[in-house]
């Protein structure tokens, strides 16, 4: 009798809690306290469930590559036409993707806009400190020089801006300390905007700068800048006694020009203009500032002349 009691008893149970469901009677607390716990572990695996990667483009390659050979192999034994055309396509496609890379692009919006903020920076602390003077691009010493540890700052491409433009520079022990702030004389040592883009450039030059010429440099230069990294439309340099004359057409940097109240931008250039204005420090040895800058009304058209002195 006990056991068929507890029978009806489970039996009871099963109906009332259907019976709760099709009502919509809520559950007890601690069931939905498990049955929501049990839906955020379901939740967790879910989203920590690694996705399943890409095949790599050098994998796909080897297997075409892997194949065609075999194939190839195999039209020689058998002379057969259809497995050599096989085996020559299965080979080009395997060359193709072993030579075509992914490669990620970035929009052109996004470029200026992460870089108002440095430039955004720069202008407050110009105003606050009060400086005028024109800024100065002041090469590094060679990797191949050996310098002391106390000097290991001159190593580093910096720009200084004067507090006006009768300011000198600074001595080699003071740049060499890597300061922001210079007391005497005064200025400030900043790293330039297109040093980023400088590193760039240098790992598609395949060459150290410092060994080019400057007629060379203007050469190579925008044919980097165009096709590799695509920052403009059009780049025209050419060299004219201590003078260099840049001219850049569309550039993705154009609407920094364009904010209202920015000073730095015309002292130090975008950092397309910055990075020549480097690059040119490093070929040459000597100091560059940027002596003329013309803008037009929609940026669309950037004229730079730059100006090189000896330290």
């Amino acid at each position: 009798m006990t056991a068929e009691k507890s029978h009806e008893n489970a039996e009871g149970l099963k109906e009332t809690a259907k019976a709760e469901t099709e009502l919509g009677i809520p559950k007890p607390i601690s069931e939905m306290a498990n049955s929501n716990q049990a839906d955020v572990d379901n939740l967790k695996k879910a989203l920590t469930k690694p996705s399943p990667k890409p095949i790599s483009p050098i994998i796909i390659s080897l297997i075409f590559l892997i194949l065609g050979t075999l194939s190839l192999a195999l039209s020689i034994l058998t002379s057969s036409q259809v497995l050599a055309f096989l085996g020559l396509g299965l080979t080009f496609w395997g060359a193709l993707f072993l030579l075509i890379r992914p490669v990620s692009y970035v929009k052109s919006t996004l470029l200026d806009a992460t870089a108002i903020s440095a430039y955004t920076t720069i202008d407050r602390i110009i105003q606050d400190l009060e400086y005028k003077g024109k800024s100065f691009y002041i090469p590094p010493y060679p990797k191949d020089v050996f310098i002391p540890d106390h000097l290991r700052g001159l190593k580093e491409l910096i720009a200084f801006i004067p507090a006006d433009d009768s300011t000198p520079l600074p001595s080699i022990e003071e740049m060499a300390r890597s300061k922001f702030i210079i007391k005497n004389p005064k200025g400030i040592c900043i790293i330039p905007p297109g040093s980023g883009l400088v590193e760039q450039i240098g790992k598609e030059l395949r060459t150290d700068p410092a060994r080019m010429n400057l007629e060379t440099l203007c050469e190579t230069l925008p044919q980097i800048i165009l096709e590799s990294f695509r920052l403009a439309k059009e780049i025209e340099m050419k060299t004219e006694q201590n003078q260099v004359h840049l001219r850049i057409l569309d550039s993705v940097y154009k609407p920094l020009y364009l904010q209202e109240g920015m000073k730095s931008v015309y002292s130090l250039g975008c950092p397309v203009v910055s990075a020549i204005a480097c690059e040119i420090a490093i070929v040459t040895g000597k100091l560059v500032s940027i002596d003329s800058m013309q803008i037009s009304l929609d940026a669309q058209t950037i004229t730079v002349t730059y100006k090189i002195t000896e330290a």
